[in-house]
């Protein structure tokens, strides 16, 4: 033990440091101030900000012994991972705005990290976690700029794949680590615990309409009801198959937990563009009914075949959904 601790100080406050250092220096040669429409632009920054932070903080924290991990590591990861991102802006020269608009863009890319870091959750140390920070940041926006270049995707839509990248981001790194015992206390949660996830669950949940609708320029109401409406289908769902699906009938928060949030997910792509509200509606119901059959079937069939560990159900809290809002988001564009 005092070992490992005496590499914990060498390795991870100098990487810390190292990384800080860096990011300064680049600002004082590529930032310039640009002004910012705060009026527009902020009070949805706001709730982007706080829904990444305390929503995903105490999301992550249903693991006994992972709970301060959860929410601490969770604050590292996204200041770091946004002050990174706003660089490769700038470097890279990704669509030009002002620069509150480019940190609600690189609140919204972490987002991408956070999830990918449920996959992890207790198999990652924090050095791991911080690269795995950097290397995902610089991929995303790869693939952003593939988007934005070769398919001609707008900027808006390219960014909201990211809890659909992150999930399975991820999924590819949670598989070359050793899945804990069943019986290791790394696997297991309180009533603490579960009632603190359920809390950043609460959270996500309140802010997701923000999220879908801080990056749109025309038609943000219509993003945020047609959000609205899908998150609120979906929980009204998630409730319903929890207790159709358990023999006892009883709600499981492991199902609404995950489910609640489906809807919001599934019309991240098109909430803006969906003319009629009852669409999201039918969406966020799809969504609800895939992530909580999904956790069966694939923690069940396809995770143990594939050896895949996924700590928080990242897969079909955040993946499913995103496939089924990307599958929808090309039929409405094709109709």
């Amino acid at each position: 033990m005092p070992s490992n601790y005496r590499n914990f100080r060498i390795s991870v406050p100098w990487l810390v440091l190292f990384l800080e250092a860096v990011f300064i220096i680049l600002f004082y040669y590529f930032f310039s101030g640009e002004s910012s429409q705060l009026s527009r632009t902020y009070p949805a920054f706001q709730d982007v900000n706080q829904m990444v932070i305390f929503g995903f903080g105490f999301f992550l924290a249903f693991l006994k012994r992972y709970g301060f991990s959860s929410t601490g590591f969770n604050l590292l990861i996204i200041v770091l991972g946004v002050q990174c991102s706003v660089l490769i802006d700038l470097v890279f020269g990704l669509p030009k705005t002002d620069v509150l608009d480019r940190i609600a863009k690189a609140t919204v890319s972490v987002t991408a990290v956070v999830i990918s870091a449920g996959a992890v959750l207790g198999k990652t140390n924090p050095l791991q976690l911080i690269l795995m920070t950097v290397v995902e940041i610089i991929v995303f926006h790869m693939s952003r700029w593939i988007n934005n270049t070769f398919l001609q995707v707008p900027d808006n839509i390219s960014l909201m794949h990211a809890p659909l990248f992150g999930a399975y981001f991820g999924l590819a790194v949670s598989s070359w680590f050793s899945e804990p015992s069943p019986r290791s206390e790394k696997n297991a949660s309180t009533p603490k615990s579960d009632l603190l996830s359920m809390l950043g669950t609460l959270f996500l949940w309140v802010f997701w309409p923000s999220f879908n609708s801080v990056l749109v320029v025309t038609d943000k109401e219509r993003a945020i009801y047609n959000t609205y409406f899908a998150l609120a289908v979906s929980a009204v769902t998630a409730f319903a198959l929890s207790a159709l699906t358990t023999k006892d009938g009883r709600f499981r928060m492991t199902h609404i937990r995950s489910a609640v949030l489906a809807g919001g997910i599934a019309v991240g792509y098109t909430a803006h563009s969906i003319k009629y509200p009852w669409i999201a509606m039918i969406l966020g119901q799809l969504a609800s009914v895939i992530t909580i059959l999904g956790s069966y079937c694939l923690q069940r069939c396809l995770n143990p075949a594939f050896k895949i560990h996924d700590t928080s159900g990242v897969h079909f809290t955040f993946g499913l959904p995103g496939v089924l809002g990307a599958f929808a988001h090309v039929v409405l564009f094709v109709v």
